[in-house]
Formats: structure tokens, C-alpha cells, sequence
């Protein structure tokens, strides 16, 4: 009887016309893939892929969360889509096609995806584009829905043996009012738990660990329930920034590939032996690269503040092998050293906070934001949330941007026999979390790196996304870096 949790009912909840909740990617293969051969490998590989058969079953009145429901007649036509660029099809016009595409909303009535095959790339390649509904999956679910058109060699792979297991169906109209009905009855006390809960985490929630006195009680809370010392959190009031704010219903994608072998240098180069794994990582490199992008992009608009910007950075909780339905992610929040003008100063101030935040996770894993969604009575969640968002978006921004970085496949991967050349992701930007979105995935010795934004805040994403690679040469340069 799969139901929506909480937190998954939340990215339906916050869904506005300027706030889409579509987490997609663009994939740039190496020639044209025909539609019908694509279709005819989802009709093949599609049972095995649950995500993708499900649509939405809403309760009456609104009482609880959405269920989902098991569509057996899919209609790949509208599910699959094609269109094509003008000459002369570069990467500037894919992209803007994409920023379209990734600013409309799904159709609730439907399972909650669609592919588009962008054909007249330059070079005789082809976009793929693929978009889902946040609500149906996280990050990693949404890689697995990729993984489902991907083959490690050209020839298509058989599909599995085993037939797949049938969701079962959810209840009727009244068996929904009567499970909704308990779970209101039961959401005092689910939110009496959450408060008792979250009073060791209040450091690690926006808006509240600014309140005065926030850190020294959950220090406290946790002293007394005997959870021991965990690193203390730097202080993180987010500055104003040209992103900032409400967001309009337009968006803007721009992408870029840096080799994931320049990224190791610089990692090497300030790896010092005596700090082993507690040393400079892969991750610092490419957070310090947004940093120092985002710097170059402040001062050239608006000019950059005096203390660094926060970015919203997502984590899995998914234990090894956990293959589970929704989102099982939290987010920290970690500073990002705009205002620091040395590289190699700005990379040891991201590294240390990146260090102290990852101890702390690793302590105490942040599910503030599920136990706070499963508090909240399902029939007034959608109120309260887009409330919340409203609020919180105009008065006091708990974060500048999101920030994400995804390991994958060191290794070719093919979609109908076409190469997989890059993969960029196209991810979410809300009134919350600030007008950029700063998301990277590595993928056969490259690190792809897909940005998003709110076309009247940042007209030309593709500006920021060269202020990446111009960051990364900044590391590269320095003389301890080994030459290229």
C-alpha cells in the first residue's frame, strides 16, 4: 500500500507555478537515438522501474497523504517526446530549450515524468532530457531511474528474469478517510516527539539556530541525555544577494565539464600525509570552486558580501543498497567563503567547515526536516507549507543556494547503443532556497556540472558556470598545484 511520507508530500505541497518541483538531467549522447527504439526499451525495462508507474491517488478532503497508484497502461507517446534545435544547434540553444522544459510542471494526473530526445546538436549528437517529480524520488532514486535506460556496452542488456513485483492498490475513498482520520487523531502526540526531539538540533535548523540562545540549549539537551560532545556549528545568518528573494516562473540552465583529473591535482597537491582522510577531499575542490565562481559572479553584480554565502548542501540517508521509494534525504547548511579573495585561503576555509559538518552528520544525522513533516497534521500541510515558503522566502532566506556533488560512473555507459558523452544534472530552485542551483555529477573522468537559475535574477547562467572553470584555474595555478 505504498503512501507518500510526509516529506515526500511536501514537494507536492510547496509546488507553485514559479516554484516547479522537477529534478531532471540532460544527457548529451554521441548520435541520434530513433523515439521508437527508446520506447521500445522503456515498454522492456519500465516494470522493473517502479518510479515510473505510479501516479498520484489523492485522499478525499485532503485528510492524509497521497497514495500511489499503479498505472498498467502507460502511454509512452505522451510520456516520450521529441523536438528538435535550428541550426546551427548548439550548446547555448539546448540549453535554453531545457530551461523551458524544466520551468513546466507535471501533470498530476499522470506518472510524474517525461523524456524529451532533443535532436540537431551539433556534431551529430542528441540531447536526452529526463524529468520527474521530486515527490517521487530523491536524488539517488532519480539516478536509478536513469540507470534503467543505461547499458555498460552498446548492445542493449536483456531485461531481468524475475518478474516484478505488482504494488498493491491502495485503499478506497473510505478506507482512505478512516487510516486519515487516525493519523490526525495521532498527530499531537507525533508533534510532542518531534519537539522533544528536536530540542538536541535546534543549531542545525535555518531560521531557529539564529534565535538567540538556540546553540546553548540543544548543547545542553544533548549534554544531558548523554549523547557526549559533537562539533559545534558555525553561525550562518544568510547575506542578501542578487538571488535572493521571491523567485518568477522563468528559468535559466546553463552547463559545463571540468576534468575530474584536474580537480584530483589540486586535491593532491594540499593533501598533507599527516592528515590522512581528514585532509583536502574531492568534495572541498568542488565546493571551493563554487565558492570562488560565485565570487567572481558577486563582484561583477552587486559587489560581494563581507561574510560567506550558505548553501544548502543535500545528503543521503539511505543505508548501502537501500533501493526504497521517496526522498530519504536531510540537508545541512555549510558556509561558502565568497569573501575570501586567496584560493588557497578560501579552499582551507571550506574545507575546515565541510569537515566540521560532516563529523557533526556523522554524529548525529539531521532528519529535523522528515521528523518535522511527519509532525504536521496532513490536512493542513499544503496550507502551512506554502505559508511557510512564503514567508520564509520574503522575510528571512534561510540559505543562498543549493550546492551538490554526486559521484558516478568512471566508466562509458550507452542509451539504444549511443554513447553517453556527459551527463549534466537540472535540479531544483525554490523561494527558500535562493535563485541558483549549483548541482555536479562525475562521470567517466569528467565532473558535469549543471546550473540553474531564475532568469530575472541570474539572465545568464552560462556566465556562471565559466566563472567555474575560471575558479578552478585559479587552483590550478597556484605553484603548488603540479603543472598541467
Amino acid at each position: 500500500m505504498p503512501q507518500l511520507t510526509a516529506l515526500d508530500a511536501q514537494f507536492l505541497h510547496f509546488e507553485t507555478a514559479t516554484n516547479p518541483a522537477n529534478i531532471a538531467g540532460l544527457a548529451i549522447l554521441d548520435r541520434d537515438v530513433n523515439r521508437a527504439d527508446l520506447q521500445a526499451l522503456l515498454q522492456q525495462r519500465l516494470p522493473h522501474v517502479p518510479a515510473m508507474r505510479r501516479k498520484l491517488a489523492p485522499v478525499p478532503l485532503g485528510l492524509d497523504h497521497p497514495y500511489w497508484t499503479q498505472e498498467d497502461d502507460l502511454d509512452l507517446d505522451y510520456h516520450v517526446r521529441e523536438i528538435g534545435l535550428p541550426p546551427p544547434g548548439d550548446e547555448r540553444q539546448l540549453a535554453d530549450q531545457v530551461s523551458r522544459l524544466h520551468a513546466r510542471r507535471l501533470d498530476r494526473g499522470r506518472p510524474l515524468w517525461e523524456i524529451y530526445l532533443i535532436h540537431g546538436l551539433s556534431g551529430g549528437r542528441m540531447g536526452l532530457y529526463t524529468k520527474i517529480h521530486h515527490a517521487a524520488v530523491d536524488g539517488v532514486g532519480g539516478a536509478d531511474v536513469l540507470a534503467a535506460l543505461l547499458d555498460l556496452t552498446p548492445e542493449p542488456a536483456p531485461p531481468p528474469e524475475a518478474a516484478p513485483e505488482h504494488d498493491p492498490a491502495p485503499p478506497g475513498p473510505a478506507g482512505m478517510l478512516a487510516r486519515g482520520l487516525a493519523r490526525l487523531a495521532g498527530n499531537p502526540a507525533h508533534a510532542v516527539r518531534f519537539a522533544a526531539r528536536a530540542i538536541p538540533h535546534l543549531d542545525e535548523i535555518p531560521v531557529v539556530s539564529w534565535l538567540p540562545g538556540a546553540g546553548t540549549v540543544s548543547s545542553l539537551a544533548r549534554r544531558l541525555a548523554g549523547s557526549g560532545r559533537v562539533p559545534e556549528l558555525p553561525p550562518l545568518p544568510a547575506p542578501r544577494t542578487p538571488f535572493s528573494g521571491p523567485l518568477s516562473a522563468h528559468r535559466r540552465f546553463a552547463f559545463v565539464s571540468l576534468p575530474l583529473e584536474e580537480i584530483k591535482r589540486v586535491r593532491k597537491a594540499f593533501q598533507s600525509p599527516a592528515e590522512g582522510k581528514a585532509g583536502v577531499t574531492v568534495n572541498d575542490v568542488v565546493m571551493a570552486v563554487c565558492a570562488g565562481g560565485l565570487r567572481r559572479w558577486l563582484a561583477a553584480h552587486g559587489g560581494v558580501p563581507a561574510q560567506p554565502l550558505v548553501a544548502g548542501v543535500p545528503f543521503s540517508l539511505r543505508a548501502a543498497g537501500d533501493e526504497g521509494p521517496g526522498n530519504q534525504v536531510a540537508i545541512m547548511t555549510a558556509p561558502l567563503a565568497v569573501h575570501v579573495a586567496d584560493p588557497v585561503e578560501r579552499l582551507r576555509h571550506v574545507r575546515h567547515a565541510m569537515h566540521r559538518i560532516k563529523d557533526r552528520f556523522s554524529l548525529s544525522p539531521a532528519r529535523w526536516l522528515r521528523e518535522f513533516s511527519e509532525s504536521m497534521p496532513a490536512a493542513l500541510m499544503g496550507l502551512a507549507a506554502r505559508s511557510a515558503f512564503d514567508l520564509v522566502g520574503q522575510a528571512a532566506p534561510p540559505i543562498n543556494l543549493m550546492v551538490s556533488n554526486v559521484p558516478g560512473p568512471q566508466f562509458p555507459l550507452y542509451v539504444c547503443g549511443a554513447r553517453l558523452l556527459s551527463h549534466y544534472p537540472v535540479s531544483v530552485i525554490t523561494d527558500v532556497s535562493g535563485g541558483v542551483n549549483i548541482t555536479a555529477f562525475s562521470y567517466d573522468g569528467s565532473l558535469d556540472i549543471g546550473v540553474v537559475t531564475d532568469r530575472e535574477m541570474v539572465p545568464d547562467a552560462w556566465e556562471l558556470a565559466g566563472n567555474l572553470r575560471e575558479a578552478l584555474d585559479e587552483l590550478l595555478d597556484v605553484d603548488v598545484v603540479p603543472p598541467r
